[in-house]
């Protein structure tokens, strides 16, 4: 067996799995090719190869990544729901809105057009945020219909702000997030709403 040697250009294997969600994210799944991740990293085959043995044990690799992310996102949805509602909602609403998981959630959403197995795992992620969406609302003190209703549109928008390609709108979108959650709470005032304007 040869050994292999470690490439002068060290990436992890984090960092690789990184690349693959840029580029799936940008590009889809059919540019998820050896030879357009290593340009993208900006570095030769050697060290692609040096963590992973060819591009289906990667891929695999990228999967059980996002599997891990699944786990960790319901294990934060079940701790949210120790805070009252209004917190909850808000908290909610800024992990729909948060560009920390942009890519990777653009990413496998793009992966699902083409792989049923990561397809039901956004249909089974989905369905426990949204659920967890409406019991918030609900708990607020809700009929479970308007709860439902405000719940989708708020889902919807979270879904929405993936595919936001300047990272200006994507910053104003987040900048508004307390204000969307107190439009769907039909609040009045200023009480949660930071205001666009100075004191002058």
């Amino acid at each position: 067996m040869v050994e292999r040697k470690q490439p002068s250009t060290r990436l992890s294997a984090e960092d690789w799995l990184e690349v693959g969600y840029t580029v799936l994210a940008h590009e889809g799944v059919r540019a998820l090719k050896v030879e357009r991740l290593c340009q993208q990293a900006g570095v030769t085959r050697g060290s692609f190869y040096w963590h992973f043995e060819d591009i289906e044990r990667y891929r695999a690799a990228l999967v059980e990544s996002w599997n891990k992310f699944l786990e960790r996102d319901r294990q934060t949805l079940s701790e949210l729901n120790a805070l009252p509602p209004r917190e909850r909602l808000s908290a909610l609403t800024e992990t729909l809105v948060s560009p920390k998981y942009w890519v990777l959630e653009r990413a496998m959403r793009e992966w699902a057009r083409l792989d049923p197995v990561a397809a039901e795992n956004i249909r089974a992620a989905d369905r426990l945020l949204l659920r967890t969406v409406i019991k918030a609302y609900c708990d607020y003190g809700l009929s479970y219909e308007d709860a439902k209703l405000r719940a989708e549109l708020t889902f919807a928008a979270g879904i929405g702000l993936l595919h936001l390609t300047s990272s200006a709108e994507q910053a104003r979108a987040v900048a508004q997030r307390e204000r969307v959650l107190a439009v769907m709470l039909g609040e009045s005032g200023t009480e949660h709403v930071e205001s666009d304007h100075g004191d002058g």
